[in-house]
């Protein structure tokens, strides 16, 4: 009598990952659906064997819906949507490998990997000038104010100007990279009236102004590793005359007369002289010939 005897195969045996826990390091300007973690370093082996079916989760909590894996039979880890270094530079995931699919009722075994993705800052922002204004509520952008200063005409100031609402100043806002700034001026000064350091940003003039106008200057801050980062800032330089004097009254008493009975807005007449209408007047020593 020959008796044949088939062996069936349980499902005895969970998934295994090569590697439990893992860290990957991911630029802040990855391109969106670039792989951050290859195929090969996820994938699990089952000694059944069986198809493996895999499961991708988030557990810090704001850091959903950036990462997923290409699909169910494939681990593979991409970037689903575009980083922010601001928002968060750290996340944890748990990629689970079933031997069944989810919704599977029959016995499921299961095994779990995590993986700790940590953001690296990318020079991702122009510089700012300071002070700005943020206009979005994640604070990526910042708008500055002009900046305004006085001149007097006629007069080459040897020190910095002075300006509102202070002075030229830009910080690289990827914080943790501060790439050097340096300053210029690119527009608004056809006579080269203005010249800027370039690595302090100090507006000092090459010459005097001779004419009651107005520069509106083109200042650029550039930062040194990337000339295609850089913010255009306006600097308004209204050119004045020189006040170095208060006004002054050419007499310290003036005595007029009046009469009863006359009509309102009728001239007042030096005491003395009821001929001559009384004059008050006052001069100014920045104005000598006015």
């Amino acid at each position: 009598l020959d008796i044949q005897v088939t062996i069936l195969n349980v499902n005895d045996n969970s998934p295994v990952f090569t590697q439990t826990n893992l860290t990957a390091v991911v630029p802040e300007d990855t391109k969106v659906n670039a792989t951050v973690v290859p195929r090969k370093d996820l994938s699990a082996s089952d000694a059944d064997p069986d198809t493996i079916y895999y499961e991708l989760t988030t557990i810090v909590m704001g850091t959903d819906g950036y990462f997923a894996i290409k699909g169910v039979n494939n681990p593979e880890i991409y970037l689903q949507k575009a980083l922010d270094y601001e928002k968060f530079n750290l996340t944890t995931l748990v990629l689970y490998a079933r031997d069944r699919p989810v919704d599977s009722p029959e016995v499921t075994n299961t095994a779990t990997a995590t993986i700790n993705i940590y953001i690296e800052q990318a020079d991702t922002k122009p510089p700012w000038f300071l002070p700005c204004t943020f206009i979005n509520t994640d604070k990526s952008i910042c708008i500055s104010s002009h900046y305004t200063g006085t001149v007097n005409i006629y007069e080459t100031s040897m020190e910095p100007l002075i300006l509102e609402p202070g002075p030229i100043y830009a910080i690289d806002p990827d914080y943790l990279l501060n790439e050097k700034i340096v300053y210029s001026i690119v527009g608004g000064d056809p006579d080269k009236v203005f010249s800027m350091d370039a690595d302090t940003g100090n507006l000092t003039m090459n010459k005097a102004a001779t004419s009651l106008d107005t520069y509106l200057l083109q200042v650029m801050a550039t930062q040194v590793n990337n000339i295609q980062k850089y913010s255009i800032a306006s600097v308004e330089i209204k050119v004045v005359s020189k006040n170095n004097h208060p006004p002054y009254f050419e007499r310290r008493i003036y005595n007029g007369t009046v009469f009863v009975g006359l009509d309102p807005r009728s001239f007042v007449f030096q005491a003395g002289d009821p001929s001559t209408p009384l004059m008050i007047t006052a001069v100014d020593d920045d104005f000598p010939n006015v």
